[in-house]
């Protein structure tokens, strides 16, 4: 489905002289001590995580939930509309829910990666993960290397040709090579070693960083994911670091092959398989349960003649929850931009005048599982899409250099760059275009514009277990708030365009 927001704020107009100095006012009352407060509360073990369908997500949406009903926000806004002669739709809260499958990995000590080459037995969350859908495994073979695991030969890519991989471990890197153009998930690469014969498969990131993985501060841990993986017939995976895969390719080729030069070789569009001598045993038991994905919302409702439009602010609050021995607690991801949410929420809230569009605060279940709260929410919004001016998501709040990445769709550069001026966020701000992954993803394939903000530089806990409260940096989270605040300010405020789209919602 895609929309188009009928009437566009003018966001290249100033704000009033009054507009401007209850935004000045609304930055002063952010309260980075409360930020800091809400992340220690949602990562620590009494919510083990958070993952989607457990009862600690529940819990954790209940924690949202009450956050909102206490700052009462229709009460805070309910002079505004006493004199309104068309009332805007009732204050309210929703919640959304949808069945989801709980997936889980036992701890040791069934669960082991071991390479015969060196004899070691390697360390779970140090030297690999299994993928957190994986089903149980009990595998013993040898390793092929099979570069980035793409085969589409109609695009003149096929990391299999000429190597058989029946009855063996397949090893490939995640991301796809520079000169491919088409698009491949880690199901598909899933797939296409099973397809292939394999009997499990190990994936790695590639010593060599793409600009993106860079900027997003992708390391060479491995990482808990989802594979995404929807067939009962799924491989045994796991994620393995880039430092076990060097030592697979070190340990058993007859070359000894490094992993750099491969993955060079790769960029330039030349496959290379390599057959090695090194046997795997995989070994792990993974469960599975039925649960229920809960996304939260509350809207401060518009005080002028397009209320009925909004501005949606967005942070997944799901993590990885507890796996294979292992607490991921998911401070930085995704505590942090919740509770930026919940802290914009409550500056809003108690303003003097309420903003002219109204701004919906989502809190997102199921991101880190292929974006299920969000396509839920699309599915069925709150405020129509057609209503919707922009989203603004936020995610990765807490670490990083100091400075702000932000991401835009439909929203023109030179404007985030103003926003980070009145977030007093001079030369702060570096802005890109679309950002691959994220809740803001549905939401840029129906027509909304976006805004993703992510605190820039590295996230060296990505993904990992050490993604605690004590790693993050309260200057950080306090310039993330003041510029998503700016920006939603400014987008709810904004006179409308005097360019006007009347189209229907298709």
């Amino acid at each position: 489905m895609m929309v188009t927001p009928s009437v566009a704020a003018d966001t290249t107009a100033d704000l009033t002289v009054g507009e401007q100095d209850g935004l000045k006012a609304a930055l002063a009352s952010l309260s980075t001590e409360r930020m800091m407060r809400d992340i220690a509360d949602l990562s620590s073990p009494a919510f083990r995580g958070r993952q989607t369908g457990t009862n600690e997500d529940r819990d954790s949406a209940s924690f949202v939930s009450n956050r909102f009903s206490v700052l009462r926000m229709h009460r805070a806004l309910a002079r505004a509309f006493q004199h309104e002669t068309n009332p805007p739709l009732p204050q309210q809260e929703w919640k959304q829910t949808a069945p989801v499958t709980v997936r889980s990995i036992g701890k040791d000590p069934a669960l082991r990666l071991s390479l015969r080459a060196d004899q070691t037995q390697r360390t779970v969350g140090v030297d690999f993960l299994p993928v957190l859908d994986s089903p149980s495994a009990d595998v013993h073979a040898s390793i092929v290397f099979v570069g980035y695991g793409v085969s589409d030969p109609g695009q003149g890519i096929d990391d299999y040709a000429g190597v058989d991989v029946r009855n063996k471990i397949v090893l490939f890197l995640r991301g796809k090579p520079d000169p491919y153009t088409g698009s491949v998930t880690p199901s598909d690469k899933e797939r296409i070693a099973k397809e292939k014969g394999a009997l499990a498969y190990l994936t790695a990131t590639g010593p060599a960083l793409s600009a993106y993985e860079a900027r997003r501060g992708i390391s060479g841990k491995p990482s808990a994911f989802h594979s995404g993986t929807t067939s009962p017939h799924q491989l045994p995976g796991a994620w393995i670091s880039t430092a076990t895969a060097e030592a697979i390719l070190r340990q058993g080729s007859p070359d000894s092959t490094e992993l750099k030069i491969l993955q060079e070789e790769l960029n330039r569009g030349q496959a290379r398989p390599v057959v090695t001598a090194v046997t795997a045993e995989l070994k792990w038991a993974s469960g599975s349960s039925a649960g229920h994905l809960f996304n939260i919302a509350s809207v401060i409702r518009g005080s002028s003649q397009w209320a009925d439009e909004a501005v949606v602010i967005g942070a997944h609050r799901d993590h990885f929850g507890h796996q294979a021995g292992l607490l991921f607690a998911g401070a930085d991801d995704n505590a942090s931009g919740t509770a930026v949410l919940l802290e914009v929420a409550r500056v809003l809230a108690d303003s003097a005048a309420a903003p002219m569009r109204s701004v919906l605060f989502v809190s997102f279940s199921g991101e880190e599982q292929g974006l299920l709260g969000s396509r839920l929410y699309i599915a069925e919004p709150v405020i129509p899409l057609h209503k919707t001016m922009a989203m603004i998501n936020v995610d990765h709040a807490g670490i990083g250099n100091g400075r702000l990445t932000v991401g835009l769709t439909g929203i023109e550069k030179s404007f985030a760059l103003k926003m980070g001026q009145a977030a007093g966020l001079e030369d702060q701000v570096d802005v890109f275009g679309f950002f691959p992954g994220g809740d803001h993803v549905p939401f840029k394939e129906a027509g909304v514009p976006t805004v993703t903000v992510v605190s820039g530089g590295t996230h060296p806990h990505f993904h990992q277990p050490t993604d605690t409260v004590d790693t993050l940096d309260p200057e950080i989270l306090r310039r993330t708030a003041r510029y998503v605040l700016a920006m939603a300010w400014q987008l709810a405020n904004a006179p409308a365009s005097s360019k006007q789209d009347n189209r229907e919602p298709r």
